[in-house]
Parts: C-alpha cells; sequence; structure tokens
C-alpha cells in the first residue's frame, strides 16, 4: 500500500503541536508524538529529519496558519490595514489557539537571543512586509501632534499587546484583575483602544 504521505505528515504535525506546546522541543518525545497521530514514530525521521527540525515546522506551519487566518490587508483591494482591528482579530486567534505563543516561547527558552531560529529570513521578510503596511496605513491615516511610532515599533506594539494577554496571565490577572480568559470582550476592547491610541 503506498504511503500518503501529506496525510502522513500532517498528522505528524497535528500531534507535534500539542506535545510541542506542552513540553517544549527537549521535553516533547517522538514515540509520544508518533503514538498520539497513530503512525510509526520511524516515519518522522525521513519527512523532518529529527526532533528539531520537526519543532521548527511545527512552528512554521503554526506561524504560516495564523498569516493565512489574520491577514493585515485586504488583498482584493490593496487598501492599508486598520490596526486596532487587526490587533483585535491577532487578539482573537490566540484566544482560540493559545499553543502558538507557547510554541514560540520555547522557540526563545530553547535558542540563544543573538541566533538566529530556523526558517528566521522568511520570518523577517513576512514581518518587513507588515511593517510596510503598517507605513502605508501611517501614511492614510491622521497623526498627532507628536513624532508618531516609527512602523517596526507600532508592528512591535500591536503584536506584543494582542499576544501578552496569554503569555502571562498572571501579570495581567494582577494588574487589571481579569484575564483575557476570564473576560475577553473587555481584554479586547482594551487591545483594540490601546493600539487605536498608538496608532495616531
Amino acid at each position: 500500500m503506498a504511503w500518503d504521505t501529506a496525510r502522513t505528515k500532517a498528522l505528524l504535525l497535528d500531534a507535534a503541536v500539542d506535545e510541542f506546546a506542552a513540553h517544549g522541543p527537549e521535553g516533547a518525545r517522538i514515540d509520544r508524538i508518533a503514538a498520539a497521530a497513530g503512525i510509526n514514530k520511524e516515519r518522522i525521521y525521513p519527512y523532518f529529519g529529527g526532533k528539531r527540525q520537526l519543532f521548527a515546522a511545527v512552528v512554521q506551519r503554526e506561524l504560516e496558519q495564523l498569516a493565512a487566518a489574520v491577514p493585515m490587508e485586504d488583498e482584493a483591494t490593496g487598501r492599508a490595514p486598520d490596526l486596532p482591528e487587526y490587533a483585535g482579530r491577532v487578539f482573537d486567534y490566540h484566544l482560540a489557539h493559545p499553543h502558538l505563543l507557547r510554541l514560540l516561547q520555547w522557540e526563545a527558552l530553547c535558542g540563544d537571543a543573538a541566533s538566529p531560529v530556523a526558517g528566521e529570513e522568511l520570518r523577517a521578510a513576512h514581518y518587513a512586509e507588515k511593517v510596510a503596511a503598517v507605513s502605508r496605513a501611517r501614511g492614510e491615516g491622521a497623526r498627532s501632534a507628536g513624532a508618531p511610532l516609527p512602523p517596526e515599533e507600532l508592528l512591535y506594539a500591536v503584536v506584543a499587546l494582542a499576544g501578552w494577554q496569554f503569555t502571562a496571565p498572571q501579570l495581567v490577572r494582577m494588574i487589571t484583575g481579569r484575564t483575557a480568559d476570564e473576560d475577553p470582550a473587555g481584554r479586547r476592547a482594551a487591545v483594540v483602544d490601546m493600539v487605536r491610541r498608538l496608532a495616531l
């Protein structure tokens, strides 16, 4: 019987998401991933090369899914993004997919801040496109009397505000008295409002 390579890879990646999110690349077990996928663990090596490469493939796929689900610009019209609403949609995505931020935390914890991560050049190019979109949005919108944030800093602020709610929920709870899980509508509204103020 012929192997359905695409299906096998997808099953392994699906199983690996939960394993890596829970245990990180060091603590994850290949045998648990294979068992959860219902695939012989020997299939992982020809497809991905090993645990580190599988982790990198998982992170890349999850980031691609975020980018596809939450585009910054309307590709049909090419209109500049509505940054506050974009931040709200990123918040919604993380609320529904909490594993992505855990994967990024593990990536940071298991690496060196000065060393590139897997796929960094491609990922940096993707963010450069978003910085350019933010710059276009700033050019089309109203500006405050003071100096506006540079577009790269504004994009970083959007990413941080939308994601930090889930990255350190204990801090959000201690500072605001509620977490994103307890009051998603309220926390989303706060993120959208903060980005609106920053984007002026």
